[in-house]
């Protein structure tokens, strides 16, 4: 018996590899084309740094008129979680991710790459594994998890390296006839790779972030088929980026060790490998030191945490941006009003250590996005997250003609509020501009005046001489000062600054009086438009209350 015999002996019915090569032709794009991919596993919810990675990897497809496409690798079934791969979708929907082509729910996909969902492809594996034993460049394994224990014992306690490979590779060198033989009895066996590597010599690889790197050769043989028929996570991926046609994997750095296995796997199968960018782990401050974004100690780990408190998608995409080329902030200030997709985003401009997740920075970074709305859109997405998570709030927003003037102030002039990071912030943020929150506040701070009696005098003068709902923005402004001056205060804070014994404030301290009396607040948006929006009849009963 030859390996070619073997081989059909244990897959009779695979097909041979020129069927797929021919069933996947080359695709036809332009000259320089990314061709990407997002492959999860369904173990569980979307975590942020996946949405670091797949946002990096269509980012670079877009910006080459690539391809980015969704793969589900469900190949260890016993860690996958029912329903995660509907959630991961959704998830990623939810963030404005769309894909080419690939998996667009548990069972159905797009593209004429398919099936996307690795657990579906599990003839194409046997025709890749059949052809690489029938060249005896693979072969089956009959150890024992008892014999493999035993194994990795012997070496611990000669302190040599744990794994299958060299002498330690019990069946490596086996008959066909013998590890025919225990097949035909039922042995239990799986495939591996006849590792073709030796771990004294080195390998050269060029990372896309990275850069330049060495490692030893593998020498390892891995499994490729597990007992359960399917394939191992390495070898699968291998054989899917090869028929996809993918050109650049964007993962974790967590892979960054198995880079010296998949180009192995690449070599030994006769193909292309593709380029690989390995991205920084996110990173978290806990006291003096880093660690990794935990899952479990973490809400911000999972992108679910950003829906429930109502940080825009845009905030939290621009701010993994910010963290991907440092260079976006700075071209985020010299073009405001251009969408993020514009960004020439570089992948060799990206760190090579832990990138750092700041909450403070992505609130600040998410101001910044919610400024540059105007109230049609804030008012769309508050009611939308509110109608959610906030039937309070979504019942504040019922009448749309004024939640549209409460949320028109200060927007859409050259320096609009950066007072607003988070729709679950905007309750507290426009309360007073609601007449029924207005009346439960029952303490008044007015600032440096404090007398009553001064108050008293300050709202009733302005509410019988300079009040005029119908005045302009100057012409309040004005009365404002001559008010001041009425009152024996400095008209301006300049005049104030320069001579302070001369006056008992300025014309800051009594516009305060005002906005506190008719919003409960010291610091609010601008006091003109409030009083604008608020109408006359409203001030009035404010001013008097």
């Amino acid at each position: 018996m030859d390996y070619k015999e073997l081989a059909d002996l244990i897959f009779p019915n695979a097909k041979d590899i020129s069927y797929y090569e021919e069933k996947y032709p080359e695709r036809n794009l332009e000259e320089g084309a990314v061709v990407t991919r997002y492959a999860p596993s369904p173990t569980g919810f979307l975590h942020i740094g996946s949405l670091f990675q797949v946002l990096i990897a269509s980012l670079m497809a877009r910006k080459t008129n690539g391809v980015n496409f969704l793969r589900i690798e469900d190949t260890d079934q016993k860690r996958e979680i029912e329903g995660a791969t509907d959630a991961v979708i959704a998830g990623l929907k939810d963030f404005g991710i769309h894909f080419d082509e690939g998996m667009i729910s548990n069972e159905e996909g797009k593209g004429e790459y398919g099936p996307y969902k690795q657990s579906q492809r599990k003839e194409i594996y046997e025709s890749y594994a059949k052809y690489l034993l029938a060249q005896g460049k693979a072969y089956p394994c009959f150890a024992s998890q008892e014999e493999l224990e035993e194994m990795r014992k012997k070496q611990e306690s000669a302190k040599i390296r744990t794994g299958y490979y060299g002498v330690w590779a019990k069946y490596r060198n086996l008959s066909v006839e013998d590890a025919a033989e225990k097949i035909k009895n039922g042995e239990q066996f799986v495939i591996r790779l006849k590792s073709p590597g030796n771990e004294e010599k080195k390998i050269k690889h060029k990372d896309a972030i990275k850069g330049n790197v060495e490692f030893p050769e593998n020498d390892q043989d891995i499994i490729i088929i597990k007992g359960d028929g399917l394939p191992t996570y390495h070898f699968a991926h291998a054989i899917d980026d090869h028929l996809m046609h993918t050109t650049l994997v964007v993962r974790g750095e967590e892979w960054f060790s198995s880079v010296p296995t998949h180009l192995q796997l690449f070599y030994v199968l006769g193909f292309k490998p593709p380029k690989y960018a390995h991205i920084p782990t996110i990173m978290k401050m806990d006291g003096e030191s880093k660690r990794k974004l935990s899952k479990r100690k973490d809400p911000e780990a999972n992108v679910a945490y950003y829906s429930e408190e109502g940080i825009p998608k845009e905030s939290v995409l621009e701010y993994l941006l910010n963290i991907a080329n440092s260079n976006f902030e700075i071209w985020r200030k010299q073009n405001p009003n251009i969408s993020m997709n514009e960004f020439d985003f570089q992948l060799n401009k990206m760190g090579v250590s832990g990138a750092l997740f700041d909450m403070v920075k992505m609130l600040d970074v998410s101001k910044n996005v919610i400024s540059r709305m105007n109230a049609q859109e804030v008012y769309e997405n508050a009611l939308n997250w509110a109608n959610g998570y906030d039937k309070e709030l979504a019942k504040m927003l019922q009448d749309k003609e004024y939640g549209l003037k409460v949320l028109g102030i200060e927007r859409g002039n050259s320096k609009p509020r950066k007072d607003i990071s988070k729709w679950s912030e905007l309750k507290d943020n426009i309360s007073y501009m609601y007449n029924e929150k207005f009346d439960q506040i029952t303490e008044f701070s007015y600032g440096k005046i404090s007398d009553e009696s001064e108050i008293s005098k300050i709202v009733k003068l302005y509410e019988e001489k300079y009040f005029d709902i119908n005045d302009d923005k100057q012409t309040w402004f004005d009365k404002m000062k001559d008010l001041a001056e009425e009152l024996g205060y400095a008209r301006e804070v300049k005049m104030f600054k320069s001579e302070p014994e001369k006056w008992p404030g300025h014309v800051g301290d009594i516009s305060t009086v005002i906005r506190v009396k008719l919003t409960g607040r010291q610091n609010t948006p601008d006091l003109y438009e409030i009083i604008n929006v608020l109408g006359s009849q409203e001030v009035k009963r404010r001013l008097q209350k």
